[in-house]
């Protein structure tokens, strides 16, 4: 009860901008409530006064002829269903429009908060799973509030002003009428705990199914090239096969309940009727009393049985609204610094205090690192596969936290400043390169919209792109394919240095910047390269010589640890680990270009 009465004020608070709207939208269904309780009357007059004679006793009213009052009742009619038309339409553009705006606002609510999340969080997350709370589960909200909300209000108006016609009219049918309700009361009981933990199982099965296509759509070229079509396409068929079993086995237990409803509604009709028809002919109530009660009878059951689908719907929903809640309460595990930082303040020393971290408490990726890198130093970053290196360079904006030391930015701990300003101060090249779907011009000045056509297409120049934007039928303005496909892997890291030249951070961080690259335009580019890094303290994450050699200080990672540090020259004259790690690699040349 506590947490429904929790996820009721939380949503309820995210109704207060709409409230003006929202209360026109519930006097507008308080009207159709009103108007569904007269919709029998005008059938009662024409049988009991136009046809069997019946004077109304209404002030003024009684004098009319029959054709008179035949003629007002039929107007009458058609007069509450014009009213209920014009309602029916402007509450469900009213409330309709209510449950849309707030979808929109728990959808950018939830967008927002996924981007203040770490990376260590969405690591931890399926892509997929995500996905579907953004888009599916958000529209729970919608369900909660306006399919849920609205429906019992008009429930709750239609079954009081009909129980007070009905007591009126015949208490003893009333009361038999009713005698069903504690049997359909039962069926909430007995089937709601069933209903809540079908639809908890059929949201998961089905981000399941999202989070597979996700994946595998995402990663195609590489199910094409080891031909695992088949495969893929098992776990597909298998995955959408339990979502579709899992929502079969929900649907199946809201019909049994909706059949046992009928049932019960069924036996209800007919005891009334029974009794009825009986009072008639003892003169306890006329043909049209009887006419408007069993009316009223069958739009008693219906609000009741509505509120037991609501119920039903509303758990299902409320399922979706505690996934998409699970996510905004996940507390960033990045808190953020109060601390300004402008461009002009930046001088870009970087030091590592002993810092330890682990993307899992149990596992550290990295132990004791310590060094300090002066303003405008470039500092290259080897080891093996797994030794930490694009983990290390990662805290330098503060993509994760240390567990353990502390990263410091001119000699402030990064913790202090505030993010955004932070990572404004860090330009980057990433493998792999991401290239959107847009043109290169916008690919470029992504994070910079307000950069001029001369600064993007001088960031192109250093990127050694001039040549390529000039087999392009539309230059920059070209529009490139999903994550680049209609590019080569080196035309699309062209385009990501692009991108960080036109940021002008003081700090680089270039993670296998060649890597994609011929030896021509390794050449080209490691020119641009060189103009860009001039002044700005740099981190390489390299393998190549021909980057590592420029480096003023070369750290070299083992296990997540720093081994060894030094130049090029004194760290192959060491005869170490940086010296077998790139006999290794790269044969003798190592040794050549020491000796030369």
């Amino acid at each position: 009860m506590g947490g429904t009465v929790r996820l009721a004020r939380k949503i309820l608070g995210r109704l207060v901008p709409y409230r003006w709207l929202f209360a026109s939208a519930l006097l507008q269904v308080l009207g159709i409530g009103l108007l569904e309780l007269a919709k029998p009357w005008p059938l009662k007059i024409v049988v009991d006064d136009v046809l069997g004679g019946r004077s109304l006793g209404w002030a003024g009213v009684g004098t009319l002829g029959r054709p008179a009052l035949l003629a007002v009742a039929c107007l009458a009619l058609v007069a509450i269903y014009g009213l209920l038309g014009v309602l029916s339409v402007t509450s469900n553009y009213a409330t309709i429009k209510v449950g849309q705006q707030m979808v929109n606002d728990f959808r950018s609510e939830l967008y927002a908060h996924l981007q203040r999340l770490s990376l260590a969080f969405h690591s931890r997350r399926q892509v997929g799973d995500l996905l579907y709370r953004l888009t599916s589960d958000t529209f729970a909200i919608q369900t909660l509030t306006m399919n849920g909300f609205f429906p019992v209000i008009t429930s709750v108006v239609l079954l009081v002003g009909m129980l007070g016609v009905m007591l009126r009219l015949d208490w003893v049918l009333t009361l038999i009428a009713l005698a069903v309700v504690p049997l359909l009361f039962g069926a909430i009981v007995m089937l709601s705990r069933r209903i809540t933990v079908l639809a908890t199982d059929a949201r998961i099965k089905e981000s399941a199914v999202w989070a597979i296509a996700q994946r595998t759509i995402g990663a195609i070229r590489v199910i094409q090239a080891f031909t695992t079509e088949e495969e893929e396409h098992r776990r597909f068929v298998a995955t959408s096969g339990a979502s579709l079993a899992a929502n079969l086995r929900l649907y199946t237990s809201q019909t049994v309940y909706t059949a046992f409803v009928n049932v019960v509604v069924a036996a209800g009709t007919a005891a009334v009727l029974w009794f009825g028809v009986t009072h008639v002919l003892a003169g306890k109530l006329t043909v049209g009393e009887v006419l408007v009660f069993t009316s009223y009878l069958a739009s008693l059951y219906a609000p009741i049985n509505s509120l037991m689908q609501t119920y039903g719907l509303v758990q299902g929903a409320r399922v979706g609204a505690e996934r998409v809640f699970e996510i905004l309460e996940t507390a960033p595990d990045l808190r953020d610094g109060t601390r300004p930082l402008a461009r002009e303040e930046v001088r870009g020393a970087v030091t590592f205090e002993a810092v330890r971290f682990g993307y899992d408490p149990a596992q550290r990726v990295l132990e004791g690192v310590d060094f300090h890198v002066r303003a405008g130093e470039v500092v290259a970053i080897v080891g093996a596969t797994g030794a930490g290196k694009t983990t290390l360079v990662s805290l330098v904006p503060r993509f994760y936290d240390p567990t353990a030391g502390r990263v410091l930015f001119d000699g402030i701990d990064v913790r202090d400043f505030q993010l955004k300003a932070l990572r404004q101060q860090v330009a980057m090249v990433l493998q792999p390169p991401l290239v959107f779907p847009t043109t290169v011009r916008d690919n470029i000045a992504y994070g910079r919209p307000d950069a001029t056509a001369s600064a993007i297409e001088g960031a192109a120049h250093v990127a050694q792109l001039d040549d390529f934007l000039e087999r392009l039928p539309e230059g920059l303005d070209t529009v490139v394919g999903e994550a680049g496909a209609t590019l080569s892997a080196g035309e699309q890291l062209r385009i990501t240095i692009a991108r960080a030249v036109l940021r002008d951070a003081p700090i680089l961080i270039l993670d296998e910047p060649t890597s994609a690259l011929d030896a021509t335009t390794e050449a080209r580019v490691m020119q641009g390269l060189e103009a860009l890094m001039a002044g700005r303290t740099t981190f390489v994450i390299a393998h190549r010589l021909s980057t590592v050699r420029r480096a003023d200080v070369i750290l070299v990672l083992d296990a997540g640890r720093i081994v060894e540090q030094g130049t090029f020259t004194e760290l192959v004259a060491r005869g170490g680990h940086f010296a077998r790690l790139h006999r290794t690699q790269f044969g003798g040349e190592a040794e050549r270009a020491a000796s030369s």
